[in-house]
């Protein structure tokens, strides 16, 4: 039985300060936007229940699960009680980096979703400002004591589940102040980010789509010359002999 325990303390008080709704402010407007694309009829999301990021999500049955307070349904991502193939859409907020298996969680993600199904995935980049800061600074608390998983390789893990990445891309490009005015200063580093499509964003988001392949019969490709040998000679009648013995043929 793997442990469940967030590795993170303190993620509510995070997200209530001016860093943490900096940073929710600008995952909330990427879930809105990409989950309102996807259809099916079930959706999940992994941690983060606090807040709704399937909210403008058309599917019918909309559940947020996890191991923290606030969950509909308290489970371990290492181990999801759920059907095989049974998901259409799974979104994991900051799941991966303070999970102490997150190659066993992508391999539950996988199990549960169908053929085709999506996967919301967001993370801290590890090459940013708030890569730095976690490299060079202190490793208490929320969001500095996870291990932030680079692009690249996360996109490797995928490739290898069969998962196709179909769209992502990078925000806060904001350095990680502390102070409300400090992050309003730095409203132009957004702008030019999402403008100039910059990897220095201190989050990245990522949609993958899990894709099976299909079963092609491949017929034998017989040689007709040397099939003649093998056909059985139908007999042939002979029309004289048959009219002499009073056998009409048509």
């Amino acid at each position: 039985m793997p442990d469940c325990k967030v590795s993170a303390q303190n993620l509510s008080d995070w997200l209530n300060t001016a860093q943490g709704r900096y940073v929710l402010s600008r995952e909330q407007d990427f879930f809105d936007r990409s989950v309102s694309d996807i259809f099916g009829f079930n959706a999940l999301q992994l941690g983060w229940c606090e807040h709704d990021f399937l909210r403008a999500s058309r599917m019918t049955l909309r559940t947020c699960a996890g191991d923290e307070s606030g969950a509909a349904v308290r489970l371990c991502a290492e181990e999801l009680p759920l059907a095989s193939e049974s998901i259409d859409l799974l979104i994991l907020p900051h799941v991966l980096e303070f999970a102490a298996q997150p190659h066993q969680i992508l391999r539950e993600v996988e199990r549960v979703l169908i053929a085709e199904g999506s996967v919301l995935i967001s993370g801290f980049n590890p090459y940013s400002l708030w890569g730095a800061r976690r490299a060079f600074g202190a490793k208490n608390g929320y969001p500095w004591a996870g291990e932030f998983i680079a692009l690249q390789r996360l996109k490797d893990w995928l490739a290898l589940l069969g998962f196709v990445v179909v769209s992502g891309r990078y925000a806060v490009h904001a350095p990680p102040f502390n102070l409300s005015s400090s992050l309003a200063r730095c409203n132009f580093m957004d702008t030019a980010g999402e403008r100039w499509r910059t990897v220095s964003g201190g989050v990245y988001f990522l949609h993958a789509i899990k894709r099976v392949p299909g079963m092609r019969l491949i017929q034998p490709q017989w040689n007709k010359k040397r099939l003649r040998r093998f056909v059985p000679a139908t007999p042939k009648l002979n029309k004289t002999h048959k009219a002499k013995e009073g056998i009409s043929i048509n």
